[in-house]
């Protein structure tokens, strides 16, 4: 990945962030954040940006207020328009999406919202007493969750696909478990259903997490036994929000 850095912490970004600029971007994202110095991100030559790289943004955004966005093309703002996020001069804090998406069922829905604000407390002062499985078959989705919980507080166990999840759930006690549903071996539908059914776990909150939106596929999960569902790119803050009120 050709990306341009200058001398006063900020980085020119290329014209195409794909799947294999996701990984690239998280780690110069992690080196170049420096707590209390602000830096820039040129997004002017940007014609194409894929979600995981989008996600590292809105992470990257949320988690620092002294990141900003400087001359983002209209690819940049599109892409996160066709999500449902406006990209404007807004603080960190306040660009955040609509992940409240849930089934029909109003108590899927009131267990998936997100549209609260998150807690006032920091979430290094929140205690790690819980423990979550994350299953995707993204590194950088798995990155970013591992890195977001862990600063919340949450000790994280993580599965590549949907067969390795149900694997270390059967090895290993969690508190939580999110899962993508487009996986390899085994989908997220499938997963749901083997820890509800095979391994009989009625209780363990279950969390989707996808890109998917469409009614019929979250009555599938809700039905199958998942707890909510969230649609990526997901907001640091707000997931942390909704963690903390499946997980007791």
């Amino acid at each position: 990945m050709d990306m341009q850095a200058d001398t006063d912490m900020g980085l020119k970004l290329p014209a195409v962030l794909d799947l294999a600029a996701a990984d690239g971007l998280l780690e110069m994202l992690r080196n170049r954040l420096v707590p209390h110095v602000p830096f820039r991100l040129d997004a002017s030559d940007v014609e194409v940006i894929t979600l995981p790289c989008m996600q590292v943004i809105l992470a990257a955004r949320t988690t620092s207020d002294l990141l900003t966005i400087e001359n983002p093309s209209d690819a940049f703002i599109g892409a996160f328009a066709d999500l449902g996020l406006s990209w404007g001069d807004l603080p960190a804090n306040e660009m955040a999406p609509s992940m409240a998406v849930a089934s029909d069922d109003p108590a899927f829905e009131a267990v998936a919202d997100q549209s609260e604000p998150a807690p006032n407390l920091p979430m290094q002062e929140r205690p790690m007493t819980k423990r979550i499985l994350t299953i995707d078959d993204s590194k950088t989705i798995r990155d970013m969750l591992k890195f977001t919980l862990v600063d919340a507080g949450f000790e994280v166990l993580q599965a590549v696909d949907g067969q390795d999840g149900v694997d270390v759930f059967a090895k290993e006690p969690v508190d939580l478990v999110i899962t993508d549903i487009n996986m390899p071996k085994m989908d997220g539908y499938d997963v749901i259903r083997h820890i509800r059914g095979t391994s009989g776990d009625k209780s363990t909150p279950i969390l989707v997490l996808t890109t998917e939106s469409e009614v019929e596929k979250r009555n599938i999960a809700r039905e199958a036994g998942a707890t909510g569902w969230m649609v990526k790119p997901f907001d640091p803050e707000q997931m942390v929000a909704t963690i903390n009120k499946v997980v007791r």
